[in-house]
C-alpha cells in the first residue's frame, strides 16, 4: 500500500512540474519582455524539496528543463539545438537549485522565499561566466565579469519574479492537497512503512 501511495505522490509531483513548464510556451512570440520569468527556477526547488527520492528530484526537473529547450528552440528558431551557448552553466545552476530545494527545513514563505533568492543569485553567478569569457561584450578581467553581471541585472530580477510567482502556485498548491489529501503527506508514506515493518517482524 505504501508504494501505492508513493506512486500516486511522485505522479502528482511530476504532473505540476510539467503544467508549469507547459507556461514557457505561452509568450513565445515576445521573448524580449518576458525573457527569464519562467517557471524552471521553481520547479527547481520544488523538485528538490518533494522528491523523496533524490534522483527523481534531479532527474525530473533538468529532463523537463532539456525537453523544453528542445521544443523551444524548435518553435522559435525552427530546428532542434541539443545543446547552445552556455548551456553547460545553464544546466549546473538548475542542478544547484535543486539541491537549494533538498535544504529547505521546512516549507514556509520564509524559507522558499530564501531558497527563491539563493537560487537566483547561483544562476546569476554562473550563467554570466560564458558570456564573459567566450563572448567578446566584455573584457577577460574582473572588470569585464562584473560588467556581465550588471548587465544581467534585468532578466535575473525576472527569474526572481518568476521564482515567488510559479513558487507561490506550486508550494502552496502542493501543500493544499497534502491537507485535503494525506496520501500526497510524507509522514503518512512513513507510518505505512513503519506498520508495513513491524507486520513482517
Amino acid at each position: 500500500m505504501s508504494l501505492e501511495k508513493i506512486n500516486i505522490r511522485n505522479s502528482v509531483l511530476v504532473l505540476m512540474i510539467l503544467l508549469a513548464a507547459a507556461a514557457r510556451f505561452i509568450h513565445l512570440d515576445n521573448q524580449n519582455f518576458w525573457a527569464n520569468f519562467t517557471p524552471v527556477g521553481a520547479v527547481s526547488l520544488f523538485g528538490g524539496a518533494y522528491f523523496t527520492d533524490k534522483k527523481k528530484a534531479y532527474l525530473v526537473p533538468l529532463l523537463t528543463l532539456f525537453l523544453s529547450d528542445l521544443l523551444i528552440n524548435y518553435l522559435y528558431f525552427h530546428h532542434f539545438a541539443w545543446f547552445y551557448v552556455g548551456s553547460v552553466w545553464i544546466y549546473v545552476s538548475f542542478a544547484l537549485m535543486v539541491y537549494i530545494g533538498t535544504l529547505i527545513p521546512k516549507i514556509n514563505v520564509a524559507n522558499v522565499a530564501l531558497a527563491s533568492l539563493a537560487s537566483v543569485l547561483v544562476h546569476w553567478l554562473l550563467t554570466d561566466i560564458d558570456p564573459w569569457l567566450y563572448g567578446t561584450l566584455y573584457d577577460k578581467s574582473f572588470v569585464g565579469y562584473f560588467q556581465s553581471l550588471f548587465a544581467a541585472i534585468p532578466f535575473e530580477r525576472s527569474l526572481l519574479l518568476g521564482n515567488f510567482v510559479y513558487g507561490f502556485i506550486l508550494f502552496g498548491g502542493f501543500e493544499l492537497a497534502k491537507r485535503k489529501f494525506p496520501v500526497l503527506n510524507t509522514n503518512a508514506l512513513r507510518r505505512d512503512v513503519a506498520c508495513n515493518v513491524s507486520t513482517i517482524n
